[in-house]
């Protein structure tokens, strides 16, 4: 967590994430690119294109009107100390944030979102969830202020399927590096029942081999798995939920079926993705 990237539209939300980010930094001695993309029209951003020659000063407005923005929020108490990049692009969002995530080569992207509201209601439309979807590297996902974000307990769902162990082990190492508690839990449904000891053998095989000392091994039966993760979350008070993803197929594809995007919605703690 050297490299942390914030996408920002100056709201609220973004500025809660904002604030996250700014405690990983401080404890990891990390850098943090805050970026706020314009997504103008093509004519704005290329006025070679086609467009009249009055669109570039307006081009130019939103410019520095972003600039200002920037400026009264990284002059904010919060930030001091804090080595901080700010970066304006013309560009959509989504793709914009996927590209300066690579091109500065940032090990973490932290966003914010409207609690339960929906991450379809996240700052700048659907992007958040593209990003959640797509991000080769960890995003979290921010809902509420945290005057301290201090992780005691870090739930991560698992199907055990060990063609996805690489993201347990991006799991074990968020979790030594914040030092929390680990708790894989395997949710148990009716249409995919396994015994209590079928299911504690496979999380046993799962984590075979891993260098891990602080975790329980979990198993929570439930209607659906969307469910067991947030039930079993707030059974133990986490401080913070971590999934798989599968890119293009979707959000956290695994337990032979789908978690769909309502338990990143649902969700009223944080919640981390990991890329299968």
């Amino acid at each position: 967590m050297k490299r942390i990237l914030v996408p920002t539209d100056f709201s609220a939300q973004s500025e809660i994430a904002l604030k996250v980010a700014t405690q990983l930094a401080n404890r990891f001695n990390g850098e943090i690119f805050l970026l706020h993309m314009l997504e103008l029209p093509l004519q704005l951003v290329n006025p070679v294109s086609g467009s009249s020659s009055q669109d570039l000063p307006e081009a130019l407005f939103f410019m520095k009107l972003a600039k200002s923005k920037f400026k009264k929020l990284i002059d904010s108490p919060f930030l001091e100390g804090i080595k901080v990049h700010d970066i304006v692009e013309f560009h959509q969002a989504f793709d914009g944030i996927m590209e300066v995530s690579k091109e500065h080569n940032c090990d973490l992207i932290v966003m914010g979102s409207h609690g339960s509201s929906g991450i379809k209601e996240v700052f700048i439309g659907s992007n958040t969830e593209k990003v959640v979807r797509n991000s080769t590297i960890p995003v979290l996902v921010i809902k509420n202020e945290h005057e301290e974000f201090n992780i005691n307990n870090f739930v991560f769902a698992t199907d055990c399927d060990l063609e996805h162990k690489h993201t347990l082990n991006k799991a074990i190492q968020f979790a030594n590096k914040i030092n929390a508690h680990l708790h894989l839990v395997y949710i148990n449904t009716a249409n995919n029942f396994k015994t209590s000891l079928e299911a504690t053998e496979c999380l046993t095989d799962f984590v075979k081999g891993e260098n891990i000392d602080n975790h329980s091994l979990n198993v929570y039966n439930d209607v659906s798995v969307e469910k067991g993760i947030l039930n079993f979350a707030k059974s133990i008070d986490a401080g913070l939920i971590g999934i798989s993803t599968h890119g293009r197929k979707g959000l956290a594809h695994f337990f032979n079926g789908s978690i769909s995007e309502d338990l990143v919605n649902h969700a009223n703690r944080p919640v981390i993705t990991f890329k299968i």
